[in-house]
């Protein structure tokens, strides 16, 4: 709605402008600063020029009301032209709030968790929020792909094969081991070693046998991954593995060789990313040869680099905060624009239950499982509150609260107001393709304010996405949702004489809900079970 709005205020105007949401949806549905900007180029005050470009708006089909106030140029919809956008998303409902003629292209990396254990409750924030990114951007047209890379290499993968071993050894075989000072522990690494010990019998396990059990152990991990990613509703399109890009790592040190971008020094080889604005070089090979973890994914986003996306994006933890400069300026040598790749942190969580800290899983050793949090407030209340706040902001919440079926949990009141759309529905005894056709020239200045707030989701939508601040949809759901249970408290609906235009404003809320709610995972519910 607010794309089509500002084309036809610019066919009037004929130049470019700002359209501004003001707060007070009774003054204005929209607003514009344009007279204070050509004030100084016109030599006249912002208010003549606002009564100036008012009067060009008369008998707009789009307007019910064009004004100038204070030099700001303010406009109400007229309810004609809402009426036919909410004829058109009622009998389209699918293509409702999506957007045509995005062109740009983005790749989306995101959760990457290291394949040695099941996901933790902060590996969910960044897998929720990069889900819900990817559907919004599909939904508004845009190409976005998602990928998940899978560190198969390297010491921690090593790690696994051996605590496997040393848990098979202890407590399958009885035979005293000695731990290193790094192992992975907990109940999931003692599931491995029964697995293991089944499947490949009691000789195996022995120290040459570690890389073939890390990596059995590895393909065991990325399932139990898949299916935690599922849990909360989340797909990636594509795995990518560590181990394949072990080849093109001389070509790629090649490269930045070229472009001076690494030298050699104390038998290392050094990425020279302090002239790119990191605080200091980083070591990307070992002086016994091995790469460093940087010297892999410096491999890994040249190659994503090079797949002819706009834009790579990148979600990581916030400890990750000083690999960005190291990781752009390795980009930069190697002939990429670094702005080209976007990197979001996301920020800790504490989860609390009934005031007190959420326990440590058993199960985990030393971390809460993102399944176990699952298992008890279920998907769609985990994903509301990880899309709650934005993402690089800390987050606390009570898993207590979630629970709760009252006013006081956002999840049940905004499925309180779908839920409640339908239950009028069938106590006025009607479908959607009964009021589909009802005029809303009647409806009142609340109702008609509600109905422009229901078709503002693609706004909203848009924003989001591009500010990369999904808790824009969760805000709008809320503020929808008061506006509804205010609006149907105040009017009576069923058996008065406008029941066929509130029924279609309603039906219209129900759907941007409905939509909303699915772009953050969550299913609305058509009635609340107590």
């Amino acid at each position: 709605m607010k794309s089509i709005i500002f084309n036809e205020i610019k066919k009037v105007l004929g130049c470019d402008f700002i359209l501004e949401n003001p707060k007070d949806k009774n003054l204005a549905h929209f607003a514009t600063p344009l007279a204070f900007s050509l004030a100084k180029e016109l030599k006249k005050s912002p208010m003549i020029i606002a009564n100036d470009l008012a009067q060009k708006f008369q008998n707009h089909h789009c307007f019910e009301k064009v004004e100038a106030i204070n030099g700001y140029l303010n406009f109400r919809i007229s309810k004609n032209f809402l009426n036919e956008l909410a004829s058109q998303a009622l009998k389209n409902p699918h293509e409702f709030a999506k957007d045509n003629g995005k062109t740009q292209t983005f790749l989306l990396e995101y959760v990457s968790a290291n394949p040695t254990g099941p996901l933790h409750i902060g590996h969910a924030r960044g897998a929720i929020f990069g889900d819900t990114l990817a559907r919004v951007a599909k939904h508004l047209g845009y190409k976005f792909d998602t990928e998940y890379y899978v560190n198969d290499a390297g010491n921690q993968i090593y790690l696994l094969g051996l605590s496997v071993l040393l848990s098979v050894k202890e407590k399958i075989l009885k035979e005293e081991v000695e731990y290193p000072e790094q192992y992975y522990k907990g109940d999931y690494i003692s599931d491995l070693a029964k697995k293991a010990y089944e499947e490949f019998g009691k000789d195996f396990f022995k120290e040459e046998n570690i890389p073939s059990l890390s990596d059995w152990a590895k393909d065991k991990m990325l399932i139990l991954i898949k299916q935690n990613l599922d849990q909360a509703k989340i797909k990636i399109d594509n795995y990518v593995s560590e181990k394949s890009y072990y080849n093109a790592l001389d070509a790629t040190l090649e490269a930045l060789k070229q472009h001076q971008g690494i030298y050699e020094k104390e038998g290392k080889i050094w990425l020279a990313s302090s002239l790119k604005g990191d605080e200091k070089d980083r070591v990307i090979i070992r002086e016994d040869g091995r790469g460093t973890y940087l010297a892999a994914d410096i491999v890994y986003h040249k190659d994503k680099m090079s797949r002819s996306y706009d834009k790579c994006i990148n979600i990581w933890g916030a400890d990750h905060h000083g690999y960005i400069p190291r990781m752009k300026a390795a980009m930069d040598y190697l002939g990429f624009n670094p702005d080209n790749l976007e990197i979001i942190l996301a920020q800790m969580v504490s989860l609390l239950k009934d005031g007190e800290p959420y326990k440590m899983s058993k199960r985990a050793g030393n971390f809460i499982l993102m399944s176990d949090v699952l298992n008890e407030i279920g998907a769609d209340a985990l994903r509301y509150i990880f899309l709650s706040k934005r993402c690089d902001t800390h987050l606390e919440f009570d898993v207590s609260d979630l629970q709760k079926e009252d006013n006081s949990n956002p999840v049940f009141y905004i499925n309180y107001a779908h839920a409640r759309i339908h239950q009028v529905f069938a106590k006025a005894g009607k479908s959607i393709a009964d009021v589909i056709e009802a005029d809303l020239q009647n409806l009142n200045q609340d109702g008609t304010n509600l109905l422009f707030e229901a078709l503002n989701l693609k706004a909203i939508l848009n924003d989001a996405f591009e500010s990369r601040s999904l808790q824009k949809i969760p805000d709008y759901l809320k503020n929808l949702a008061a506006s509804f249970h205010k609006f149907y408290n105040e009017n009576k609906v069923v058996g008065s004489e406008n029941e066929k235009s509130l029924l279609k404003l309603f039906a219209l809320v129900a759907l941007s809900i409905r939509t909303a709610f699915a772009l953050m995972g969550i299913e609305a519910k058509n009635r609340m079970d107590h």
